[in-house]
């Protein structure tokens, strides 16, 4: 019947048109269906992706061509489903506002439509159901055409997966070669050698040499074990090139060959496992031995368990040193302790690198100022010495070598194969999702510092992270980041030590940078106003240095698919805002946007980036606010600002920003000047809120304590400004902060409030009771806010009370740091000496404080209370200062004198 009436209308058109209308409304009807279809060919073609580069079956120049126009329509298919999406998610924020979907278009009309198409989304937005429709068509047509040429170029992806080449070790080395690495031979001999409390209780230890591919632990292994002491001291020595994957009986294999040479060609290859440990128990079983395992990967702990068992014997200080580019390998194999090598100096890099490079001492006069200048490019890295000094060997001339110079390694075909092929084996040792996350290290600048949290946001604009149900996807990115870590792809490591040891942040070696330069070379492009126009068409992700001088714009523009753009520049007077208005405009499709440069105004174009996730504001920029347009980038998941000179204002309908995880201000500055709108409290997927600003009594607009109340998902430290402008007390109950069980820190800022003034007809009386009501209004606040049950972290300045009740002191049973700074009317410390995991406690500005005594102890009703066992028991910083009117400290001998 719809059918009909539709084509009814177009009957005057004749009847080509006629089929055009069918087409169309059929076009219409189905988009649904094909959106299903599109999921599921999404995950099809990113499977084929991933397999072509684990199998490492791209060889062939037409092969790595087609495989680029699949994973190219793999982007495209991407980016349709996201259109598709954030059509839904606008179409469920206008009914939440009730709002209709098409203001425009009359309710009868809508009403006639809908009626013919079955899916209940009809709804929204018709001209996108129909431009979704067209986009999907042309997409399969390119589809089928890749399909065909990939039958028509005869590509198989379905031949025998290239084995990579694993070198295998032996124990021969010159050590006339080894340089630079005396401090840790002598370390490693001393281990190896002595007599300690480890063979009391086993006949071995492990000790393993950890660090990235080329940095020397084979070469370290080789020098120890060849040492003279060495052979001396150990009755039988092994040297067992492991490598990937870890064939059990292959190794137990060569172990016995080591100890028995005699067994080489015999039967001993049709013996099982269990027959080859008990072998290896009988020969070793008197002899005190010292067993290399070279280039070990492994991480399953059930193939190492058969071996601890097999080399136990009863004579005591035999060695198992093992060399392992992965932190996690050398706990699974029980290491008593973990060498890390460091890089070379740039002195031991030119002396490792001219021996090569030169043959006699008149090439190394001549080219001496450029050799220096490579060493310094290898970056300490023992086999980019080598690998750089072959590379020169028969390159005389000063031109060949400036050549060099200015080439990244990754461009040069000889350290490809040379110096880059140890980091493949890692590289693709790693799952798809892993690797792409390490590829996208390449975005950033060398020698930049990564922090953790960062990075974790920008895998997850991306699209890398997967989903896992019941776990987050930043606790999952989190793994990745600690796993790439342990497999020797960052270093220069920060911890933070409040947090038992946990990396914070990190760098990554400039031949690692290089590396992953390689790896995603047709996607990533780097470019300033000093390099010549650039052919980026085929750019992902950009990093656009802006200069006065820059003439080739309109080039960059034509990288239409752009998923990160990251804008620096330092000139103060360039147009930004139309360079930021065009970008918005060609660059639809991005992801991660991160601002470096002194913008004033971000254009109301923003809302046109409707796939973005991540936006990052850095201190260089000088927006005050942002505009409401904003509010409509419904897929934002950061939002991260750090321009806290300039910053000032959240826009008023940032509750439309529904997806939004991270609500991050930079913490190392104050935020307490930032307005914060009204419906904060609808972002309920909020993990990260460094900072809640509570509005002044008078602000209608702005947020309450109570917006706090459904944030359950808060994680780590939130900072509350304007604790002061809380008027009723059941506003801190409403906050429910006793439900955020995720929270880890909380700080609670009062501004202090000014003497209430004397005012015509009004004595002091009724100034002291008012300010004696406030007083009490705060102390019935703080007591009725009742912390996170899992806080380990608590800040109070500023508290104009004159008490905080016992009760709710009782609440901080986890709580390991505390501090309490100028809380101007407070008369007592609060009972803090029986809180158990209490570590760190400062005590400051506390101006009325003229006793400390049992109370503060927490054993004012204890009957004995000289036992002082229990009083801090695991406190070790304890910090007083400018307590001007403290007097005595009655409790614990105090002589009342301020003490830190």
């Amino acid at each position: 019947m719809a059918d009909t009436l539709l084509i009814d209308l177009f009957k005057q058109l004749g009847s080509i048109a006629v089929q055009l209308a069918k087409q169309e409304i059929n076009l219409l009807v189905a988009v649904d269906e094909e959106v299903q279809k599109l999921q599921g060919k999404l995950g099809m073609i990113k499977a084929m992706v991933d397999d072509a580069e684990e199998r490492h079956a791209v060889k062939q120049r037409t092969e790595k061509l087609w495989l680029e126009q699949l994973q190219n329509q793999y982007y495209v298919m991407d980016d349709i489903l996201d259109t598709w999406n954030t059509a839904r998610i606008r179409a469920e924020i206008e009914k939440e506002e009730g709002k209709a979907a098409d203001t425009n278009a009359p309710a009868v009309v809508k009403k006639k439509v809908c009626s013919f198409v079955p899916s209940p989304s009809c709804c929204f937005n018709l001209p996108l159901r129909h431009n979704v429709g067209h986009m999907i068509r042309k997409l399969n047509e390119k589809l089928d055409m890749i399909v065909k040429d990939k039958a028509t170029y005869g590509i198989d992806f379905n031949r025998q997966p290239e084995v990579v080449e694993r070198p295998t070790t032996t124990s021969f080395v010159d050590v006339s070669h080894i340089i630079g690495r005396d401090i840790y031979r002598d370390d490693l001999l001393r281990n190896l050698l002595r007599v300690g409390s480890q063979e009391e209780t086993n006949s071995y230890c492990v000790i393993s040499l950890v660090g990235l591919g080329g940095i020397g632990k084979t070469t370290l292994a080789q020098l120890a074990y060849n040492h003279p002491d060495v052979q001396a001291h150990f009755q039988k020595r092994m040297w067992i090139c492991v490598s990937d994957p870890f064939d059990q009986c292959k190794v137990a294999k060569a172990i016995i060959n080591e100890v028995d040479p005699s067994h080489e060609h015999g039967p001993l290859n049709d013996i099982e496992l269990q027959a080859l440990l008990c072998k290896i128990h009988d020969l070793i079983k008197e002899k005190k031995n010292f067993l290399v395992l070279d280039d070990v990967w492994t991480e399953n702990s059930q193939k190492w368990e058969p071996f601890k068992f097999a080399l136990k014997n009863d004579v005591y200080g035999s060695r198992i040193l093992v060399t392992t580019r992965k932190q996690r390998v050398a706990e699974v194999m029980g290491s008593v302790l973990m060498i890390n090598l460091e890089l070379l100096s740039n002195e031991d890099c030119w002396s490792i690198f001219s021996k090569i490079a030169f043959s006699n001492e008149e090439q190394l006069k001549y080219l001496e100022d450029l050799g220096r200048k490579l060493a310094i490019k290898c970056k300490g890295l023992p086999l980019a010495a080598k690998a750089l000094g072959s590379l020169m060997q028969n390159k005389r001339s000063r031109e060949q070598w400036n050549k060099i110079m200015e080439s990244s390694l990754w461009e040069l075909e000889d350290i490809e194969r040379g110096l880059l092929a140890p980091l493949f084996l890692s590289y693709y040792e790693l799952p798809s999702t892993m690797r792409r996350c390490f590829s996208y290290c390449s975005v950033f600048a060398k020698d930049y510092f990564f922090h953790r949290d960062k990075l974790v946001v920008h895998w997850m604009a991306q699209g890398y992270v997967e989903t896992k149900t019941n776990m987050e996807m930043e606790v999952i990115a989190e793994e990745y980041f600690e796993k790439l870590a342990m497999r020797s792809f960052f270093q220069d490591f920060k911890r933070d030590e409040d947090s038992d040891g946990k990396i914070i942040g990190c760098k990554m070696h400039d031949i690692m940078h290089d590396f992953a330069q390689l790896m995603t070379k047709n996607e990533t492009f780097e470019t300033d106003g000093d390099k010549k126009e650039i052919d980026c068409q085929s750019a992902r992700h950009l990093r656009l240095k802006i200069s006065k001088e820059m003439q080739f714009l309109e080039s960059i523009y034509r990288a239409k698919n752009l998923r990160t753009l990251f804008l620096l520049s330092r000139e103060r007077d360039y147009e930004f805002e139309m360079l930021l208005s065009n970008s918005f405009c060609h660059f639809k499709y991005l992801r991660t946007l991160i601002l470096d440069c002194p913008i004033k105004k971000l254009p109301n174009a923003v809302e046109s980036l409707i796939h973005l996730r991540c936006l990052l504001i850095s201190k260089n920029v000088e927006i005050v606010e942002l505009p409401e347009t904003f509010c409509n980038l419904c897929n934002l998941q950061t939002l991260n600002i750090e321009n806290h000179s300039y910053f000032k204002k959240l826009p008023q309908g940032m509750s439309k920003l529904i997806n939004l995880r991270h609500l991050i201000f930079h913490d190392d500055y104050y935020w307490g000047n930032v307005v914060f709108s009204k419906g904060i409290g609808k972002l309920i997927g909020l993990r990260t809120l460094s900072t809640f600003n509570i509005s002044d009594k008078d602000d209608r607009e702005g947020c309450k304590l109570g917006e706090l109340k459904n944030l359950n998902q808060l994680r780590g430290a939130l900072t509350i400004n304007g604790m002061e402008n809380v008027v009723n007390v059941d506003e801190a109950q409403n906050a429910q902060l006793k439900d955020k069980i995720h929270l880890r820190g909380l700080v609670l800022l009062f501004e202090p409030l000014d003497l209430l003034e004397y005012e015509e007809g009004i004595s002091k009386m009724e100034i002291f009771l008012k300010e004696k009501s406030r007083m009490e209004n705060h102390v019935k606040e703080l007591n009725n806010l009742e912390p996170p049950p899992n806080l380990q972290y608590l800040e109070i300045t500023g508290y104009p009370g004159n008490t905080i009740y016992p009760n709710w002191m009782m609440s901080w049973t986890t709580l390991k740091k505390l501090q309490l700074s100028r809380c101007r009317n407070l008369e007592h410390l609060p009972s803090l000496g029986q809180l158990p995991f209490l570590e760190v406690l400062a005590i400051k500005w506390l101006r009325k404080v003229k006793k400390v005594g049992d109370e503060f102890l927490g054993i004012e009703d204890s009957k004995n209370k000289k036992d002082y066992d229990i009083i801090f028991p695991n406190l070790k910083s304890l910090l007083f200062r400018d307590l001007y009117n403290w007097e005595e400290w009655i409790g614990m001998g105090g002589t009342g004198e301020e003490e830190e």
